[in-house]
């Protein structure tokens, strides 16, 4: 008899348990506070989603960072968003490239003179950075196969479409932090480089 109410005692108390602990789990979600932070940010990010004829379409927040350089030539809006010298001896170069011509863009004109073109089609293989204080020209870091260390555009870049690109570059001297990013016909974009994390 004393088995049975013992038993009986614990299921009791495993319930009450149980019951104190998923009320306590839903009043802590329950945000607290006088709900008025939550009715804001629903109408706020509803309203930065409508976009022109009342449609939405969600959008990824936006960098608020400037970009370091920006440079237009031949149809095309070049964009530099970060130049971070890593620690193993080399530094990363990354922005977007935006095809404002009236054609299919297939970045031809940014391979360069190299003999490795058929292994870096479409690509900013090209491109280099200019220390000019050191009077040194970097050039886009190539594999064992001889493939550029860089974004290839793969069937190119629409009309009207925009593309991220990267390019790994040998890092300069630890002093030199302004170079000059350059490739095809575009004008040179000044840059600093940045310590990467």
């Amino acid at each position: 008899m004393d088995f049975r109410h013992t038993m009986k005692g614990r299921r009791a108390l495993s319930t009450v348990a149980i019951t104190t602990g998923l009320l306590l789990t839903v009043a802590g979600c329950g945000g607290g506070g006088s709900g008025k932070s939550d009715k804001g940010s629903s109408s706020s990010s509803s309203s930065a989603t409508k976009s022109n004829g009342g449609t939405t379409q969600s959008k990824a927040p936006e960098s608020t960072a400037a970009p370091l350089a920006e440079v237009k030539g031949s149809g095309l809006v070049l964009t530099v968003t970060s130049a971070k010298r890593d620690g193993g001896g080399f530094v990363t170069v990354e922005g977007t490239v935006t095809n404002n011509t009236s054609a299919l863009w297939v970045a031809a004109e940014w391979l360069g003179d190299e003999s490795e073109l058929a292994r870096n089609g479409g690509s900013i293989a090209g491109a280099s950075l200019i220390d000019q204080k050191g009077k040194k020209k970097y050039l886009i870091l190539r594999d064992t196969s001889g493939r550029c260390l860089c974004t290839q555009f793969t069937g190119g870049v629409r009309q009207g479409a925009t593309a991220d690109w990267f390019a790994q570059f040998p890092a300069p001297p630890a002093g030199t932090t302004n170079v000059d990013f350059q490739v095809g016909s575009m004008p040179p974009a000044s840059i600093q480089i940045s310590d990467g994390e």
